[in-house]
């Protein structure tokens, strides 16, 4: 039975444990690194995009290499109105993810590889070998708690080449012209190429029931309505991202301590936008603060990672707020005029929700004005105690949420 030692050990190679393996070797090349992931490629099968207000100017600098493609502003379709907004958007490929990644970390990347336990010391694998190591950090992707109250954001993508130019010139972050479906439903489009599509079928959901073959067939309706009905398909993916409704963190957290010794990361430790689900950002400021972090040991690393994620729940009470107008208040058929009423406020304010930025004066324009839904149901929602009067979110069981 071999034993090996290693500084940090990451279980699982998604997009969390991929960037901070490659920013701690960046920034401290003598550490010895392990990335185990069970699957054949760091980062599964997924695209994840960001604006470029949503990370540091220093952070855009060095994810450089991971970009497939960047654009200098989106787009946006509504039933009452088009519009661009003018900010950079940038796209992250599992494939880039992965290249970039391994050429850094090398042999300290391992695929292909079952962990069958991990404490806060060692990790044994399937085949027998055991690893000691000083720091073990768990980036399996999300459990699910009760003791956090979520809605869903999920989704089914289509890749394809068209047999003619799309004429999609820049990513239509929300095409919410579409028909509503299970809750506020909009298409969303990345041209990579004048040719090369992604056409993703997005949902804000109340259950997590994803038929992938039901979303499919509406993507092959809209790519036969937008003039795509003949291009050739070269991917799919599919997701269900958290949206944060309310819950309690103190218990979240009691409850990681309780199930592992290991300390963990990403969507396990509650790292994500409670809007929107995206977990990159957190990832990459997690990243560079890890890779700048002394002592790398599992308990320090654990305490650091739970009052980083403690303190973020706590600042992002407002995103809660706003998520429950659309979750509780607003009857499924009406959610869209929700995003329609919010698209419709300033560039600057947009790029602030997305980047976890906003001014008192922000919040206070998202919440007043003419109101999308009646007054007293959007009054009634506003508090977290709202949660224990609503149904419980229900579907199939499932264990994990993906980023």
């Amino acid at each position: 039975m071999k034993t090996r030692q290693y500084d940090v050990v990451f279980l699982g190679g998604g997009l969390s444990a991929a960037l901070a393996a490659y920013r701690l070797k960046q920034l401290q090349p003598e550490r010895k690194l392990l990335v185990l992931e069970r699957g054949w490629t760091l980062g599964g099968n997924h695209i994840w995009s960001f604006h470029n207000t949503d990370i540091a100017p220093e952070q855009l600098q060095w994810m450089e290499p991971f970009l497939v493609r960047s654009w200098p502003k989106q787009t946006i379709r509504f039933p009452r109105f088009r519009r661009q907004i003018r900010t950079g958007y940038h796209s992250v490929t599992s494939d880039r993810l992965h290249d970039v990644a391994s050429r850094l970390l090398g042999e300290s990347v391992r695929t292909g590889t079952d962990v069958v336990s991990a404490d806060a010391n060692e990790v044994v694998l399937a085949d027998g070998e055991r690893i000691t190591t000083d720091c073990v950090i768990d980036c399996r992707g999300a459990l699910r708690d009760p003791v956090l109250e979520i809605g869903y954001q999920k989704f089914v993508g289509h890749e394809v080449e068209t047999s003619a130019p799309h004429g999609v010139t820049e990513p239509v972050i929300m095409d919410a012209t579409v028909p509503q479906h299970d809750g506020y439903r909009f298409v969303y489009l990345l041209p990579f190429s004048e040719r090369h599509l992604l056409i993703e079928d997005t949902y804000y959901s109340d259950h997590s029931r994803l038929d992938t073959e039901d979303i499919g067939s509406r993507i092959l309706e809209y790519r036969s309505e937008q003039g795509w009905g003949d291009a050739n398909e070269l991917r799919r993916e599919s997701g269900v991202l958290p949206v944060a409704l309310g819950g309690d963190i103190d218990a979240f957290w009691r409850n990681r301590r309780a199930e592992s010794p290991c300390a963990c990361a990403g969507l396990r430790a509650a790292l994500f936008h409670p809007t929107t689900g995206y977990s990159l950002p957190d990832a990459v400021a997690l990243a560079d603060i890890l890779a700048r972090f002394t002592p790398l040991e599992t308990a320090a690393v654990q305490q650091l990672i739970e009052k980083r994620s403690r303190h973020l729940w706590e600042s992002r009470s407002f995103f809660r707020i706003v998520n429950r107008m659309l979750f509780v208040a607003a009857r499924p058929d009406e959610r869209w005029r929700i995003l329609q009423r919010f698209y419709s406020l300033s560039n600057g304010l947009i790029d602030r929700f997305y980047s976890d930025r906003l001014t008192p004066y922000d919040k206070v324009r998202i919440l007043v004005g003419r109101p999308p839904i009646p007054m007293w149901r959007a009054a009634k929602a506003i508090p977290e105690s709202s949660l224990r009067r609503r149904p419980p979110i229900h579907g199939a069981p499932q264990d994990k949420l993906t980023s």
